[in-house]
């Protein structure tokens, strides 16, 4: 079957995570291109301003506070959005949570608690939105990573949520594929994002984390979502790092290992003592309103040609095409000089 989804202009858009980094970033992103916003998360007072801002500048948003580890949660924010605007055309799962440090370090209390937020607000989302979707057609895209195909050290339990998450979309596509049901099912998988990703993690390292380079900017990760939200795709990796990744744990997975042991594990540390570590938002929301927390030593990428190739290959086609007349330009000038 083939599945027509809305210009972004026509949509109503559910984004959880809404309040900082890439969840933050796609809500701005989708208020510029006029879509129509509900956007969640657990800090009330932030989606209070954050909708203010874009409906000063022209959106039509609302927000629904709520934990997406809650069933009932989400179920209201499903409620709201039917009441206010009759209904919704895409359902983008970005909230999650991050733990940093050996898998045995971490107490099985909050590797739970992960998978709460990370795994079953995904499937709270997704089940959720799948019986609205199946009747009216859209997309639902639920935030993988690169961790959803190779694991990686010192964020053991968030990589085995990642991994349950590309099972759990998997298997709901082929579903829903089955069916007939006009639902575009895509699982967004970023590499490194400068985000607050590693100041909301709770840290059970000897040192302050970092995020391995390269690191790409949210609005990148953002484009790729929205550019899904319109046009039916099976997944989309953010950052050419990802996609490689992927490649290589089905290709060379144990060469892989040794890489990561000898490279990966160090390149996620840093020179700093780790913040109290208590200072984390696992439970609780802490500091929000901040899309970018700053990479530090590793300044994010605005741009991926990888991932830009694959939502938007005629623009980069031109962008490719136009730099190779100008190299060739360049060359024959410096032919001419040569001769003369």
């Amino acid at each position: 079957m083939r599945i027509q989804l809305k210009a972004l202009a026509d949509q109503v858009m559910v984004i959880t995570g809404a309040t900082s980094g890439i969840g933050l970033a796609t809500a701005r992103m989708a208020a510029r291109r006029r879509a129509r916003l509900v956007l969640v998360a657990r800090n009330e007072s932030a989606l209070r301003l954050i909708c203010d801002d874009l409906n000063m500048l022209g959106a039509e948003t609302m927000h629904v506070a709520a934990d997406v580890a809650n069933e009932a949660d989400v179920q209201r924010v499903a409620d709201a959005a039917i009441e206010r605007f009759g209904g919704f055309d895409s359902w983008l799962n970005i909230a999650g949570v991050g733990i940093f440090g050996k898998s045995e370090a971490v107490p099985a209390e909050d590797m739970r608690r992960l998978f709460d937020v990370n795994f079953w607000g995904v499937v709270h989302g997704s089940m959720i939105a799948a019986r609205h979707l199946k009747k009216h057609g859209g997309a639902l895209i639920n935030m993988g990573s690169e961790t959803s195909d190779r694991a990686v050290p010192l964020l053991g339990i968030y990589s085995a949520s990642k991994h349950a998450v590309k099972g759990f979309t998997d298997s709901l596509r082929t579903e829903l594929e089955e069916e007939g049901a006009p639902v575009s099912v895509t699982l967004v998988k970023p590499a490194s994002v400068d985000t607050m990703f590693v100041a909301h993690a709770k840290n059970y390292m000897e040192v302050e984390p970092q995020l391995p380079p390269p690191v790409y900017a949210p609005d990148v990760a953002a484009d790729a979502l929205l550019y899904a939200a319109e046009h039916p795709m099976r997944d989309v990796y953010v950052g050419s790092r990802a996609r490689l990744s992927g490649t290589g744990a089905h290709l060379m997975p144990r060469l892989l290992d040794k890489g990561m042991e000898r490279f990966m594990i160090p390149m996620m540390k840093t020179d700093r003592p780790p913040r109290d570590r208590d200072d984390n938002n696992l439970y609780s929301s802490s500091t929000d309103l901040m899309e970018r927390a700053g990479a530090g030593s590793n300044p994010p990428r605005e741009f991926s040609v990888y991932t830009s190739a694959v939502t938007h290959p005629r623009t980069t086609g031109a962008v490719m095409v136009g730099a190779g007349l100008a190299l060739a330009a360049l060359l024959q000038m410096r032919r001419q000089r040569t001769q003369q």
